[in-house]
């Protein structure tokens, strides 16, 4: 199955769809630009952003506890509020239409959404704390656009809630991206063969949103089957921000991309046979029949008078047995190939 977000098929037979989540992790709309600048140098498909706006996201004392300690979630989203005007995003979205990238978000409520319609995008990210809000989830399905939506902190059974909402709307254009929500997530919670248990219940592309700090992750996610891949970015990770801390720096995703890019080459084909690229190394690399000792026409062969050397020019080894004992019909000198027409 295929998913198109704007020109670009994401699924079977596709290269991986590789998303930056920039997230909040710029202080003005000139690091935005930057930021995504130098995701178009590195090679990614797609930058993701969010937009959400206090006051509907959370309560004012709602506490969330991350690798930085005890945060207040209304509180720091409230200090992200002027990256989330409509001024912001519209700057946002028609800079990546300029840069010709593939530009989308995550809203957090359907006034959220209801401004990136306005704005325009060609697909919508729904996070892991909305899959069971699927009272937004119906909201978004049936604007028709493709939903790719996180997993994290779920249940198969809540993932397949999630999925019948959307498809019941009539929109079957999903993909579902396992995640651990956990900021970074340790490596011996990943489970990466989650994938595959996704993949074949659910029937639709499936993606690995990564929040370890490891390249090989993400590059194994893909080896396992992950059409799309969506990783935080960020030009500084040293820098204030709710993301920052745990991102990805450009170096580290250049290396993913291009391990990723790498991977999707030695994928290959699943039916193991010779390569073209093998067939010199068939011939000279591999092993046949040869006399040690000069052979008189006429003379039975005996072990002691071939062994089995490189490269591939006589008889197989497996016919080692076969040709001893089986009379030489011309003279065979020392290093010469033992073949059928010569016995």
């Amino acid at each position: 199955m295929k998913i198109k977000i704007a020109n670009r098929y994401v699924g079977e037979d596709e290269p991986c769809f590789i998303v930056l989540e920039a997230g909040m992790n710029y202080q003005n709309i000139e690091e935005a630009r930057r930021l995504i600048d130098k995701g178009i140098e590195i090679g990614a498909d797609a930058i993701k952003f969010q937009t959400f706006h206090a006051d509907t996201l959370s309560i004012k004392k709602a506490f969330l506890v991350d690798g930085r300690g005890e945060l207040n979630q209304y509180e720091e989203a409230k200090e992200s509020e002027e990256k989330n005007t409509k001024e912001f995003q519209t700057q946002l979205f028609d800079y990546c239409r300029k840069k010709k990238i593939i530009a989308f978000s995550t809203p957090s409520h359907q006034t959220d959404v209801d401004l990136l319609e306005e704005i325009g995008v060609p697909a919508y990210k729904l996070g892991s704390d909305d899959l069971t809000n699927l009272r937004l989830l119906k909201y978004i399905a049936e604007l028709g656009k493709p939903i790719i939506i996180s997993s994290g902190v779920s249940t198969i059974a809540e993932i397949d809630e999630a999925i019948r909402t959307i498809r019941n709307t009539g929109n079957d254009q999903i993909i579902l991206m396992h995640c651990i929500s956990n900021y970074p997530a340790d490596q011996k919670d990943v489970n990466l063969r989650v994938l595959k248990t996704l993949s074949t219940t659910f029937q639709i592309p499936v993606g690995f949103s990564d929040h370890t700090g490891t390249i090989a992750v993400p590059i194994a996610a893909v080896a396992l089957g992950a059409k799309v891949i969506e990783k935080h970015f960020t030009l500084d990770r040293t820098q204030p921000g709710p993301d920052n801390f745990f991102s990805t720096e450009p170096r580290e995703m250049e290396m993913i991309i291009q391990g990723i890019r790498e991977i999707e080459k030695a994928m290959g084909s699943p039916i193991k046979k010779p390569t073209p690229s093998e067939s010199r190394m068939r011939f000279d690399f591999r092993k046949s029949i040869f006399a040690i000792k000069k052979i008189s026409k006429g003379t039975t062969i005996t072990e002691d008078m071939i062994d089995i050397k490189r490269p591939n020019r006589g008889i197989s080894p497996k016919f080692f047995d076969i040709v001893v004992g089986r009379t030489a019909k011309v003279d065979i000198n020392i290093d010469d190939p033992i073949t059928w027409d010569k016995i």
